[in-house]
């Protein structure tokens, strides 16, 4: 059964809307006489906030590896399944073999992006991060669809701050030596 609430009534000046519209008015003459910040973009960009999120990019380490393995958490939890990512495996005889996965491909279709962050959160190997890019055009769709080369383009290199894989190579290193030794 359904409840039904009473309203309160409008007093006078509530029915008149006088008080909504001198308030919409202040706030217009308050900004009126303010310094105007026009800009001339693209060639002055606009000051963006701390914490801003812009489009997603895959970046690498100092040493230029690809930090991402291919764990797939971020593409598990996209909340639009804007990205999609193949894995793949790294040969036995590679300097990086000690990775166990590297993506074979890896797409982010910038359409279906929300820019929630939720990706760069998820990751384990701080392999994917919002950067402050956000004019992203194309002329079609699928320019919009980005792939692991442009990704990593815009993305760049990032300093590491766990040496995880570094850590595992020097841990395999020394475990060779010591096989070698005996």
């Amino acid at each position: 059964m359904a409840k039904v609430l009473e309203r309160k009534p409008l007093t006078f000046w509530e029915r008149t809307y006088l008080p909504q519209i001198l308030g919409g008015l202040r706030i217009t003459f308050a900004n009126i006489f303010r310094r105007k910040e026009t800009l001339e973009y693209p060639e002055q960009r606009p000051q963006l906030p701390h914490g801003y999120r812009g489009a997603p990019t895959l970046v690498k380490d100092p040493n230029g590896r690809e930090k991402c393995v291919s764990c797939q958490l971020c593409e598990f939890v996209c909340p639009p399944k804007a990205i999609r990512i193949t894995p793949g495996e790294i040969p036995f005889n590679a300097p990086y073999s000690h990775v166990e996965k590297a993506p074979k491909a890896f797409d982010i279709n910038m359409l279906r992006c929300i820019y929630c962050g939720l990706c760069e959160e998820v990751c384990p190997e701080e392999a994917i991060f919002l950067q402050d890019i956000y004019s992203i055009t194309g002329t079609a769709r699928n320019q919009l669809v980005h792939n692991k080369e442009k990704l990593y383009e815009l993305g760049g290199t990032r300093p590491d701050t766990q040496h995880k894989w570094d850590k595992k190579l020097a841990a395999e290193k020394a475990q060779e030596a010591e096989g070698g030794h005996h």
